[in-house]
């Protein structure tokens, strides 16, 4: 990770964090973000968590202005979490807007290296795991195949180069989040992650890969399902096709 002055970033800077059944990491989570990007805000998006991960962002958030929460009825997908948060994001004028998983898998040490990326040209920022430098820890094999597989899919059927395709860890400028049609989006699970970075490539924007190391969840369950999966799976091809008949 390269060093960089958090002090002379001059962007408005939010990490959107989507949450459910987080209480064990958010205060770690935040402590993190703000060790390195001190001046940065952090939106917690929560979906009516049982375990109190809701109340407790309001908590912390009644002491500490640089926290805000977006309260959801239910358990609504990640991707709807991610566009009420970019349109939140977009309202109040924000400059970068960055994805994090609360679950301690996505290093804030990291953050420096997505702002430097930007300083140097980059429109979208993606936290590679399969570029030289990154890589994962704490996974089996059935999880390596599972990701690397998927990632290999979606490059296959997009026709991109874009090393890590899926990796749910990545920062956009506004200007991004306004021209890409996100009212149009048809993902929810992690093909979201896939299709947003399709649609800013479609357009001309510059995407750039970080290399970070991706270290599996320390508390809580993994969201991913089989539903998550296959929809994944699905949304390839229809994504390559609406892109060739230029709905994309």
């Amino acid at each position: 990770m390269s060093a960089f002055d958090a002090e002379r970033a001059s962007e408005r800077v939010l990490i959107v964090t989507p949450t459910y059944d987080e209480r064990e990491n958010l205060e770690t989570f935040l402590a993190g973000v703000f060790d390195v990007l001190p001046r940065a805000h952090v939106l917690v998006v929560d979906d009516a968590s049982p375990d109190g991960t809701g109340e407790l962002a309001d908590a912390i958030a009644a002491r500490d202005d640089r926290v805000q929460v977006m309260h959801r009825p239910g358990k609504l997908g990640l991707g709807s979490a991610y566009l009420d948060a970019f349109a939140w994001a977009l309202e109040r004028g924000y400059e970068l807007v960055f994805e994090m998983d609360t679950d301690l898998s996505h290093d804030p040490g990291y953050l420096p290296d997505f702002l430097t990326a930007f300083a140097e040209g980059a429109d979208v920022v993606v936290g590679s795991r399969n570029v030289p430098g990154g890589g994962v820890e704490g996974w089996g094999l059935g999880r390596h195949v599972l990701s690397k597989g998927g990632s290999l899919y979606s490059r296959v059927i997009l026709g991109l180069q874009v090393r890590d395709l899926t990796s749910g860890y990545k920062g956009f400028r506004a200007e991004v989040l306004r021209r890409l049609d996100l009212s149009n989006v048809r993902s929810n699970g992690y093909s979201f992650q896939v299709e947003l970075t399709y649609r800013a490539l479609l357009r001309g924007f510059r995407v750039t890969e970080v290399p970070i190391v991706f270290v599996d969840r320390r508390a809580g369950q993994s969201k991913m399902s089989r539903r998550i999966f296959a929809e994944a799976v699905m949304m390839m091809p229809k994504l390559r096709l609406d892109a060739l008949r230029g709905r994309l």
